[in-house]
């Protein structure tokens, strides 16, 4: 049960941030589908000077966090070393995308002006999916404080098989195998 506290934590807040992430790639690209078409008189879509940028990076952080959750999702399903460091980087790649156009949004925020539903749900979706991506984040690095919280960097056993990290060549000195025969 202690080696399951991480993953049973994590696990909950990934599929949160997928269903999100999935909501920021439709939101922000019908926004800017309608924006971009000239249609801003429509209800839920008009905007300020920062709208452009900000549906541009929500957009990409949208894209690059699904692609950060399908990394994660198998790190959840294997739990090892080895799936931790592709789920890592590519969640902090993806919270610092996401982490920009939460400050975008911020920035249309203070912007004011009207803006319709769907912008401000996708403002606030931003900054929420912000923080929720670095809580996600700070739980697949717990691991490095103990290991009751998942794998951690300084675990050796990855990659090794049942009989340790030794080299089969270099059991009986070197060059030679189990015998003292000569390996070729």
């Amino acid at each position: 049960m202690a080696q399951t506290v991480g993953r049973n934590v994590a696990a909950p807040l990934l599929f949160l941030n997928l269903a999100m992430y999935v909501m920021v790639v439709c939101l922000a690209s019908w926004n800017l589908n309608k924006y971009i078409n000239g249609q801003t008189n429509q209800p839920g879509v008009a905007g300020n000077g920062a709208t452009p940028y900000f549906l541009t990076f929500a957009l990409l952080a949208g894209v690059v966090g699904l692609a950060s959750k399908l990394a994660g999702a198998n790190h959840i399903r294997v739990w090892r070393n080895d799936s931790l460091a592709a789920a890592a980087s590519s969640s902090l790649i993806a919270w610092a995308v996401t982490a920009l156009a939460a400050g975008l949004a911020c920035k249309e925020i203070h912007i004011g002006g009207y803006r319709g539903w769907r912008l401000r749900f996708l403002e606030a979706l931003m900054i929420i999916l912000a923080f929720t991506q670095l809580v996600y984040l700070l739980l697949l690095h717990a691991g490095m404080f103990s290991s009751k919280y998942g794998p951690g960097y300084r675990d050796t056993t990855c990659g090794e098989g049942a009989g340790g990290a030794t080299d089969p060549a270099l059991k009986g000195g070197a060059g030679t195998g189990l015998g003292g025969t000569r390996v070729v």
